[in-house]
């Protein structure tokens, strides 16, 4: 379907050549501030055209808030917005042979399976252009989440291809490196290294090379995003079926050529032992007069390690939460492949046009950061609405 979230509920609209794509957000709060300018930053870390490693695909992405907000404040109403498509090109799909054959691994031939009919040009509702809405949802959930429990969201390029920002010997949750980076990465730092927005220049520089051989072999190549939410409180996740890593599996796993996730020790815990894995409860340090002012709540207790991703028994507990998202080579390439007609009377052999990414994950950053946003927005209004209150100590 295209609504996700079951209090904070969006749905999405559009597709990739399209007029326009636009999203509808029930259940934000009233009063909150709301202004273009506050969704605009993050689709302008999203939009194409960014560099020579991405589509060059010329779109401004401007955002428009046409409901829901009255002043510069929000109703507590539905939130309509809009992105204009500016620079589609259904041309680039004109060629007869896109509408004999099916690109391999991409959704053409399932989506005909499913409605009997797909668009004639691009992706369609299966391009990552309909990621738009998400960031733009994401930026609005993102900004009450902010302004009401100060909490942060920071994502970042942890592999392209083989080229990898961490050693995948070990979990996540053990490595120095990236315990460093959990506790006080932000998202200005991640910008800092354009255009892959990966924190190592020397990494950095060499996922950025890969992508553009790449690109002029006319190939595409996959890659990680890695996210990290700070300052959740405790209580968060619904079991045993909306367990809290399971909602943001169901938001991260319905972002386009997603292939993965992991939280927290991931796949790497099933290789330790119970005495190295579990995370021993130590008491909370004390908060200074300032904090404790702000009426944001904290847990009592924290752990000594974060194996557990800042998730136990499907419940945040109060430490960051952080997980890896995988994401697949775009299926659109150049190159000469060999695939069926739609009709299965034969097979021949296509060359893909049109204006697609060589890799998706530098883009992708700020949709991370979003779908992460709405999940966690959710499931904190889900803990309000079962205390009949706002989430507490």
């Amino acid at each position: 379907m295209s609504s996700i979230g079951q209090i904070f509920r969006v749905t999405t609209a559009g597709e990739s050549h399209g007029r326009a794509i636009s999203c509808i957000i029930d259940g934000c709060p009233p009063g909150l501030d709301l202004t273009e300018a506050d969704i605009q930053p993050q689709l302008n870390r999203r939009r194409p055209g960014q560099s020579a490693i991405t589509t060059p695909r010329n779109e401004k992405d401007r955002v428009t808030i046409n409901s829901g907000t009255e002043n510069g404040v929000t109703l507590g109403t539905p939130i309509l917005l809009t992105v204009p498509n500016e620079d589609q090109r259904p041309r680039d799909y004109g060629d007869k042979t896109i509408d004999m054959y099916p690109r391999p691994s991409h959704a053409d031939w399932t989506y005909l399976e499913k409605y009997g009919v797909k668009a004639s040009s691009g992706g369609g509702r299966s391009s990552a252009r309909e990621t738009i809405a998400r960031v733009a949802a994401g930026a609005v959930a993102e900004k009450w989440l902010k302004e009401t429990y100060n909490i942060e969201i920071v994502a970042f390029v942890s592999s392209v291809g083989t080229i990898k920002l961490f050693a995948d010997t070990d979990a996540m949750s053990n490595d120095p490196a990236f315990l460093s980076l959990a506790e006080t990465l932000t998202r200005e730092q991640v910008d800092e290294h354009l255009p892959v927005r990966c924190p190592d220049d020397t990494i950095g520089r060499a996922m950025e090379a890969r992508i553009a051989e790449l690109r002029d072999e006319h190939d595409s190549t996959g890659g990680t995003v890695t996210c990290i939410i700070r300052n959740v409180p405790s209580g968060l996740g619904e079991p045993c079926f909306d367990k809290l890593q399971a909602s943001l599996a169901h938001g991260l796993m319905s972002i386009p050529a997603v292939k993965g996730f992991e939280y927290g020790s991931g796949f790497h815990g099933a290789e330790m032992t119970g005495s190295k894995h579990n995370d021993p409860f130590v008491p909370a340090p004390a908060l200074d007069a300032a904090t404790q002012r702000t009426g944001i709540p904290r847990s009592r207790l924290q752990t000594k390690t974060n194996h557990s991703g800042g998730i136990q028994g499907g419940i945040s507990n109060g430490m960051p939460i952080f997980f890896r998202v995988a994401f697949k080579p775009p299926a659109t390439i150049s190159q000469d492949q060999i695939t069926a007609l739609y009709d299965g009377s034969g097979e021949g052999v296509l060359a893909a046009k049109g204006r697609h990414d060589p890799c998706v994950v530098p883009r992708a950053v700020p949709i991370v950061e979003g779908m992460a946003a709405i999940m966690v927005a959710d499931a904190l209004m889900q803990q309000n609405a079962r205390k009949m209150s706002t989430v507490k100590p």
